[in-house]
């Protein structure tokens, strides 16, 4: 042992013989040298000190003592002691009496040494050197003749070799030489035998210049205080970056990174999901920890970002980054609820599967971390990570993950930072869950989740690596740590203990040696020596087999840093924790940049030595890539949240110092992630601090995600792939070939042929115009998006920019509301960036943007180049190029030079030669990269709303004349422009130069009246035609305006036409400048033909006729830009016959929505929706060219003269904010999805299933009896609450009653004739409760009323048809509601006493029964809204609750009394029947909309299924009718509650589930504040999704997917019942037309739906019936609302019923039992047995004729047509244009 003293210019080293007391921290210095892989100690003895006087039986106690002291303290850190007997002096005393090993004295008493010494330190020591420095033996003096001293030695050896191997058998003992030994080798070999053995030698003479501290060996203790030892890695890294300065530290490369280097960015499942409870999600720890208010503000991670509902928007995000990689992780809780190995969640499985795919469709590498902190509550509830089991549970969700995934996902994480799990979760408790024992409980999480981290592993490895190919490996978080005074060895040495117990602790299992660090193990088992009566630390064991499994489980080393810290020495004492255990103290350097967070703080040099470190330590010898799996620091969630400068400098030293570790320092960094893509809950701290590179507003439902400027900053980076200078890629855009056309057009008649698209169109139906229509358009097809420089560049006098005529308007006060401008705008001068982030989002092939003629041209001509305005186009172009997006550049989009205005602008024709000079230079500066051109946007608009009108820029108003001159001069100008680019560029450039044309679609008001669809003609030829014409026709104006226009001028008494004449060489000149047809369009109008006024001259009166708005149309934001999405489709087609098949590019197409709506924008994702959907029909259907849509616009803009008051944008911009952020809207992401799939493929909602419904399936249809029977007052009935109700004014349509209805209570024998001609198994049909007792009660029995239900039940089944009894159907008697109706509860006995009459006299003919029919109208629409009888409204908080809760009971009253009496004997069933629509979110994507969604069929269908099916009301009705009603300052729940015993008996209370279903709505949350009413607990709105086709009422819409949808919710909710559907159908209103294929198409599709739910889903469906047997009387709509299957002619008294054609279509489905498969051939049920209508054998009264129902149909027809022409005739007479 050698001890080190140091001096200012020497190190001496000193053998350490005990002659004073071990050095004090020796033991910290020997459990390091163990923790750094050393196994043995050298301890050499001093035999001059242990026997001064060289006897054995004179030893120096003190001496023995020590050395026995210090071996156990060796062997008690793990380190084996090495003795060696003898490797210095010999005793003075013997030295003097005997001389040197010559002499055999001495050998003898070296022996009686050895002796003694294996006496004291034997049983301490396995192995053994006799001498060490043979070399002075060899040159010690001797006699002549004497035995050589190397011979005296290697005798002694031996002879201490058999002595020692006598006492201890099975050790080792040898010599020990040095280097300079070896020239003597020679002769040990000549005297060696087979008894010796050499074991090797000191190294330390080998390596004299090293010092120990840089190879700790066997040599001696380092004197220190504390802890001074420090492995070699951490010197290495501080000898190599500790003397920096702060210049060389700080030092900024410009370099790249390495191709292929992958930029990341990152989430965590219970951060940023939400839906803690969604679709069978588990609870997790930190679902707990938040609901028991443990976070900042008693904030929840319950929504957080909501991105379980918004995969779509956080795509979004990563593709505006333009990153190559994501992680995110799972959560174990949402895959296994319990976190067992069980039946996965599915949907939460199918979450995942959404998002990996949209990465991978996106060009992102998923990066899955399979737990980062979330572990499931139920594993928690168990000792969570402290319980060993949880090793198999992680090891089985592993397993499953990686096979369900890992097809799509190469590189996982086991865990992320299990460093702050075991610290924080288990340690301090600061996390969940909360346990704070840093004793145990922390040491035993890391011990688990190292091995559940290992069982991963090596699943993968075992399993799926072969197949699959993949990367695991774990993310390990640690700070850099430097010691606080780099002068003091023990700092030095705690800052690398502050490593190992961070980093070491997971790290060196892994890495190196399947064990933890030495350091660790040595510093816990010092504590629990020193502290007796305290345990610090208890750090468990691994055995060698888990060892062995642990070591070398990681593929890559992950790493999380985020911040450094500054260490120093420190006794812990007995404290717990890494501090207390390490003995260290951390702190932070207070000149260091803090953050939102007092854990980081800004230390950026900390990463690059940190990486150093690693890659020594733990990648020397298992060499693996590093990725840095998370760098980032928080900022304050108030404040400037987008402006994040800090995070900016941040993320730009910290990278640039990961770029220095690998270019300067070879260090293996292979990927970077930002921490984090959004603002998220960040565990503790809530909302309280931002990481997100994206701002997330969590006070808005919609989670808005908007772009921070860091955001910006690193997909820069991303782009230059890091700080070097940026390449653009090649343009890899397709270059268009001309396609000219082979004869010129022929002039356009008046009208023009092009008639034939009002011929073709204007006389569909309805159902035909608005059937969708699915499908994607041609490949290559571009989609695109829009802007025009005055609306978005602002920095309207920036760098030279000259102004604008729109400029100089908008600085006037008073021209824009609130005097808004576009010097600002958007920003996009200063912001491009931030623009291409946007179009590599919705990652469109095209942007239309225009330039800014006074940006280039500051006074409008070339000599006044701005090179700033240049370079800013040029930087545009060159980003759109760089992200393959094709440049369509507009060269004038309104915004003239206002210096040529004051010329006179467009009036001046010297300004068509200043245009060229533009476009000649544009074409010269940007065509090399730009092959779309456009030279105007909308002329008309320049020439009407300019000129005309006056209302924009320049604001002249003259329209008689100065639009044609205007109009006739940009026509030339363009042409101009065109041949410009056509003689000088186009052979070169090879790019398309057009013009983009607005035109409105014009619908006749009368296609019939030719006069009509000429004005509609007119009116586009003078919209359209009027450039079109010229353009792409002949060269002139159409004949139409030339006709008008001079007729016009003349009757005006001008000598000459207001119209300008074309010369023959303008013609020539002008006829054919497009390579393209681009049009801009917005709306439909309505035309009819109208004698204008002759003065004043104007251009709106040349055309002689009126617009109106189509009367259908949905509004928007602008009044006159009204939704008709058809008159797109018209458009193109007239386009295409008008222009000879053009090319078409859809140039501009959009909707305003007003300044309220922000990120939500529905109505604009159903513009799109409905007019794209209009394009693909005009290209798949009708042939139309259409190449291209451009949606309006990218974001919202100044919108001209509505300033900022709405916006089209697909992006919100707030405008209020200095930094003008973008925020994608509903829209965006809608329209990503469109250009993603090509427009509208098929989705599998829409597929038919073919396919069968089970042997005995009930077909039926069905009725109600005051829908059907009339005779009100026949026979003794008493009157119900209907007979009253459409006996009151206002209460039903058109005044209508059930008086007589269908008369079906003398119709019978007609009845049932129909019903066998339908073909249906069952006929539903309702008994009326006053028709059987007048007053409701058996005090008086109506016999005539009960014999009619007798005579009808016999007559169906003596055809073979089921009657199927519904007890009651809203018409309760009138006499029952005079004492309260159902709110009076003595109403359940008459009804149970009812119920058992009926049941007594039908039941045993009668197998199936309904007890209520649809008890949510009877007592939410009857009782809450008053909109049926009894019409009661005015306890609307209160009544409906009251009613439901009685009806519910009443139920259960009748079922049980047929249960307990009937059942036995009549063998039937029972059972309710329930009514409700299906609910999907308006908003997909929005939490609070699916909430919204769930309450609809919550408050309609579960208000009653779950009583009835589950026990009780839901606690979602409960809970949230509870909270409001005590919010009102009531007492107690509006909602009554069932007893337990009322509970029981009402839950099971049925056969079947009784369901009529007809539509589904759109569901959006909507706050009625305090009210206390059934919409506000429900507290949504709901509407009808635009795309779907009509019906006759308004609140049903022909939505068949939903049907499907809700058969599985009753399956999944109720526990999978047998289902008869009870009611379904679809109504119309309007003139009688048998051929109702509407009905036909519903039935097709809703059974389909059913039978796929029954085929496919496994929902017990038992029959269907369909709404309704034959027209009636619909409640309070009367008979304007018509869903019979068979027509009622009510126009003939004998009311005679006529088969529509849906009777056949049912009548097939019921004969076919389903859909037979067409690839098998006609099924033999398609065939029909007789063609027509007729009822066999039934014949009616029509016209004073009998006639059968075939002929009467006929008739029928034929007197409408009659009619029809009857009309047309008195209009025509009317509006005197018949002659005679």
């Amino acid at each position: 042992m050698k001890q080190l003293v140091r001096s200012s210019d020497s190190v001496v080293n000193d053998v350490f013989d005990c002659s004073h007391p071990i050095p004090p921290g020796s033991r910290q210095y020997f459990e390091y040298l163990q923790s750094r892989g050393v196994t043995h100690f050298k301890v050499p003895l001093s035999w001059a000190q242990l026997l001064p006087t060289g006897l054995s039986s004179q030893p120096q106690q003190a001496v023995v003592t020590c050395y026995q002291t210090l071996l156990k303290l060796l062997l008690e850190v793990g380190l084996q002691p090495l003795v060696i007997l003898h490797g210095s002096t010999v005793p003075e005393a013997l030295k003097s009496r005997y001389g040197g090993w010559e002499s055999q004295q001495l050998v003898d008493m070296f022996q009686q040494y050895a002796e003694f010494a294996f006496q004291e330190f034997g049983a301490l020591a396995p192995s053994w050197v006799t001498l060490s420095d043979l070399d002075n033996v060899q040159h010690g003096g001797q006699a002549t003749g004497a035995p050589s001293p190397l011979q005296n030695v290697l005798q002694l050896n031996k002879n201490i070799y058999q002595l020692y191997h006598q006492r201890f058998p099975g050790r080792r003992l040898s010599l020990g030489l040095k280097a300079s030994d070896v020239a003597i080798l020679p002769q040990i070999k000549v005297l060696d035998n087979d008894d010796l053995n050499i074991v090797g030698w000191d190294m330390m003479d080998m390596l004299p210049k090293l010092d120990m501290q840089d190879m700790p060996t066997s040599h001696g203790i380092l004197e220190y205080k504390g802890n001074a030892a420090i492995t070699n890695s951490y010197q290495n890294v501080w000898n190599t970056f500790g003397a920096q300065t702060t210049t060389e530290r700080d030092l900024f490369i410009s370099q790249s990174f390495p191709s292929g280097f992958q930029w990341a960015t990152s989430s965590e499942s219970f951060k940023v999901e939400g839906g803690w409870l969604e679709d069978g999600k588990g609870q997790t720890i930190w679902d707990r920890f938040g609901h028991e208010n443990n976070v900042f503000d008693n904030q929840t991670a319950d929504v957080a970002c909501d991105s379980v509902h918004k995969v779509d928007y956080d795509v979004y995000l990563l593709r505006g980054l333009n990153v190559n990689t994501y992680q995110f992780s799972i959560s174990w809780a949402r895959i296994f609820p319990s976190g067992r190995w069980a039946k996965p969640s599915e949907k939460g499985v199918l979450y995942y599967d959404k998002l990996i795919d949209a990465l991978i469709e996106s060009g992102i590498h998923p990066v899955v971390t399979l737990y980062h902190w979330d572990l499931p509550q139920a594993l928690q509830d168990h000792g969570g990570w402290t319980n060993a089991s949880i090793i198999e549970a992680f090891k089985n969700y592993a397993d499953f993950c990686f096979y369900r995934f890992g097809d799509r996902v190469k590189t996982w994480n086991t865990f992320s930072s299990p460093w702050v799990v075991s610290h924080a979760g288990y340690g301090t408790g600061e996390h969940p869950p909360g346990e704070k024992d840093y004793v145990v409980a922390s040491y035993q999480v890391t011990h688990n989740i190292l091995k559940s981290h290992a069982e991963a592993w090596h699943i993968y490895n075992d399993k799926y690596r072969k197949e699959q190919g993949g990367k695991v490996g774990i993310a390990l978080n640690s700070d850099w740590a430097e010691p606080v005074d780099p002068s003091r060895p023990e700092d030095l040495a705690a800052a690398d203990h502050y490593l190992q117990f961070m980093l070491g602790w997971f790290a060196h299992p892994i890495f190196v040696d399947g064990d933890y660090p030495l350091a660790l193990k040595n510093q816990t088992k010092q504590k629990r020596s020193e502290c007796r009566h305290s345990e610090p630390a208890r750090l468990p064991v691994f055995t060698p087999e888990e060892s062995q499994r642990i070591r070398g489980t990681a593929d890559f080393f992950g790493l999380n840093h985020y911040t450094s810290r500054l260490v120093n020495h420190s006794d812990g004492g007995c404290i717990p924790g890494p501090q207390g255990v390490g003995n260290f103290q951390a702190h932070v350097d207070p000149s260091w940049s803090s953050t939102a967070s007092d854990w980081i703080y800004s230390a950026p040099w900390g990463l690059r030595r940190l990486l150093n470190y690693i890659s020594t330590e733990y990648l020397s010898v298992t060499r693996v890539p590093i990725y840095i799996t998370g760098n980032g620091m928080p900022t304050e969630y108030s404040g400037d949240t987008l402006n994040d400068t800090g995070r900016i400098n941040y993320m730009k030293s910290y990278i640039n110092e990961a770029l220095k570790a690998i270019v300067l320092d070879e260090v293996d960094v292979q990927r970077f992630t930002v921490q984090s893509l959004m603002d998220g809950f960040e565990g503790k701290q809530g909302y309280s601090q931002r990481f997100g590179l994206h701002h997330v507003n969590f006070e808005d439902a919609d989670r808005p995600r908007t772009p921070k400027q860091s955001a910006y900053f690193y997909s820069d980076i991303i782009q230059q792939n890091g700080f070097g200078s940026s390449k653009s890629n090649v343009f890899k855009g397709a270059q268009r070939q001309l396609t000219r056309r082979p004869t010129a057009l022929s002039p356009s008649e008046v009208p023009s042929k092009s008639k034939v698209v009002w011929e073709k169109f204007s006389l569909q139906s309805k159902f035909q115009r608005n059937m969708y229509h699915y499908g994607t358009f041609s490949q290559g097809f571009s989609w695109g998006v829009s802007s025009s420089a005055y609306q978005i560049e602002g920095g309207w006098n920036a760098d030279g920019k000259g102004p604008s005529v729109w400029d100089t308007f908008t600085h006037k006060p008073n021209n824009i509301p609130a005097n808004a401008n576009g010097d600002v705008a958007c920003d996009s001068y200063h912001r491009l960036e931030e623009d291409l982030f946007m179009l590599r989002a919705l990652r469109v092939k095209s942007y239309r943007f225009s330039l800014s003629w006074s940006r280039i041209f500051p006074d409008g001509q070339c000599s006044s180049l701005n090179p700033k305005g240049v370079e800013y186009y040029n930087r545009l172009i060159d980003g759109l190029i760089t992200y393959n997006i094709t440049p369509m550049v507009t060269l004038y989009h309104w915004d003239l030079p206002q210096s040529l205005q004051d010329l006179g602008g467009w009036e001046n024709v010297n300004v068509t030669e200043f245009f060229n000079d533009f476009c000649d230079y544009c074409f010269a500066t940007f065509g090399d990269r730009v092959k779309f051109w456009m030279t105007f946007n909308q002329p008309q608009t320049i020439a009407w709303s300019g000129y005309g009108l006056g209302q924009i820029p320049p604001n002249v108003r003259n329209p008689g004349t100065a639009p044609y001159r205007i109009a006739h001069n940009l026509i030339k100008a363009h042409a101009k422009a065109y041949h410009t680019y056509d003689d000088k560029y186009r052979k070169n450039q090879g790019g398309l130069v057009s013009i983009a044309l607005n035109a409105n679609w014009i619908e006749p008001k009368d296609v019939n009246v030719p006069r009509e669809v000429a004005a509609a003609d007119r009116a586009l030829q003078f919209q359209l035609g009027w450039f079109a014409h010229p353009i792409f026709k002949t060269g002139d104006y159409p004949d139409a305006m030339k006709w008008q226009v001079g007729n016009k001028s003349e009757l005006q008494g001008l000598s000459e036409s207001r119209l300008p004449s074309f010369t023959d060489e303008d013609k020539s000149f002008i006829k054919g400048t497009a390579d393209i047809f681009c049009v801009n369009h917005y709306t439909t109008k309505i035309a009819r033909h109208a004698t204008a006024q002759l003065k004043p001259h104007s251009y709106e009166h040349d055309q002689d006729l009126s617009e109106e708005k189509e009367e259908d149309s949905v509004t928007t934001a602008i009044s006159d830009q009204t939704a008709v999405a058809w008159g797109l489709r018209r458009l193109l087609n007239w386009i295409k016959e008008e222009y000879g098949d053009p090319e078409i590019y859809i140039t501009e197409n959009g909707v305003a929505t007003d300044i309220k709506t922000t990120v939500d924008d529905p109505a604009r994702v159903f513009y799109y929706k409905t007019y794209i959907d209009e394009a693909l029909k005009a290209c798949d259907l009708d042939g139309v060219k259409l190449k291209g849509y451009i949606a309006t616009s990218l974001m919202d803009s100044f919108e001209w003269l509505n300033g900022y008051k709405i916006g089209f944008g697909l992006h919100h911009v707030d405008f209020t904010n200095p930094n003008q952020p973008r925020t994608p809207k509903y829209s965006a992401h809608f329209y990503y999805q469109v250009i993603k799939n090509n427009g509208f493929p098929v989705p599998d909602d829409e597929m038919m299933h073919y396919g069968h419904f089970r042997d005995d399936f009930i077909w039926s249809t069905a009725t109600a009896s005051y829908q059907i029977e009339g005779g009100w007052r026949a026979d003794g009935k008493g009157l119900s609450i209907w007979d009253k109700f459409a006996h009151t004014p206002l209460r039903v349509s058109s005044d209508d009653n059930g008086d007589i209805a269908c008369d079906s209570y003398h119709k019978i024998e007609e009845d049932v004739a129909i019903l066998k001609q339908l073909k249906v198994t069952h006929y539903r049909f309702s008994i009326s409760w006053p028709r059987v007792l007048p007053d409701g009660t058996t005090k008086h029995i109506n016999e005539a009323g009960l014999n009619y239900y007798d005579r009808l039940v016999d007559a169906l089944l003596a055809a073979n048809i089921q009657p199927h009894i519904t007890l009651h159907h809203w018409d309760l008697p009138l006499a029952l509601q005079d004492i309260g109706g159902w709110e009076n509860e003595t109403v359940i006995v008459k009804f149970r006493d009812y119920a058992d009459l009926i049941f007594d006299r039908l039941g045993h003919k009668v197998k199936f029964w309904i007890t209520i029919n649809e008890p949510y109208n009877i007592a939410a629409v009857g009782n809450g809204y008053g909109a049926a009888a009894p019409g009661n409204s005015f306890r609307p908080a209160t009544l409906p609750y009251l009613v439901a809760h009685s009806l519910i009971k009443a139920h259960a009253e009748v079922w049980h009394l047929y249960n307990d009496k009937y059942r036995a004997k009549q063998n039937g069933m029972i059972s309710i029947t329930l009514n409700s629509d299906w609910a999907e979110p308006r908003n997909p994507y929005k939490q609070e909309d699916i909430d919204a969604a769930r309450r609809v069929v919550q408050f309609t269908l579960g208000w009653f299924a779950h009583p009835i099916f589950n026990g009780d009301y839901s606690d979602m009705m409960k809970t949230i009718i509870r909270e409001r009603s005590l919010a009102g300052n009531l007492q107690k729940s509006r909602l009554p509650e069932f007893t337990p015993d009322e509970i029981n008996r009402i839950k099971g209370t049925y056969d079947y589930f009784g369901f009529n279903h007809y539509t589904t709505v759109l569901a959006f949350s909507l706050d009625y504040k305090n009210h206390q009413h059934f919409d506000g607990d429900r507290s949504a709105g709901t509407i009808h999704d635009r795309t779907a086709l009509d019906s006759g009422s308004g609140w049903l819409k022909i939505t068949p997917f939903g049907f499907r949808r809700i058969l599985n919710f009753i399956k999944e909710e109720y526990g999978n019942p047998p289902i008869i559907i009870t009611e379904n159908g679809v109504s119309e209103r309007g003139p009688i037309d048998l051929n109702d294929v509407h009905r036909s198409y519903y039935y097709e599709k809703y059974i389909n739906q059913v039978l796929k739910a029954a085929l496919l889903d496994n929902v017990d469906i038992r029959g269907y019936t369909a709404w309704s047997l034959m027209d009636n009387l619909e409640w309070a709509t009367g008979f304007s609302e018509r869903f019979g299957l068979f027509y009622v002619n009510r126009s003939d008294p004998k009311l005679p019923r006529v088969a529509k054609n849906s009777v056949a279509s049912y009548s097939t489905i019921i004969k076919c039992n389903g859909f037979p498969d067409p690839a098998y051939g006609p099924h033999e049920c398609m065939t029909s047995e007789s063609k027509g209508t007729e009822s066999s054998g039934y014949t009616v009264g029509f016209l004073g004729m009998e006639l059968s129902i075939g002929e009467a149909e006929i008739g029928l027809n034929t007197t409408f047509a009659l009619l029809v022409v009857a009309v047309m005739h008195q209009s025509m007479d009317r509006a005197g244009l018949r002659g005679g």
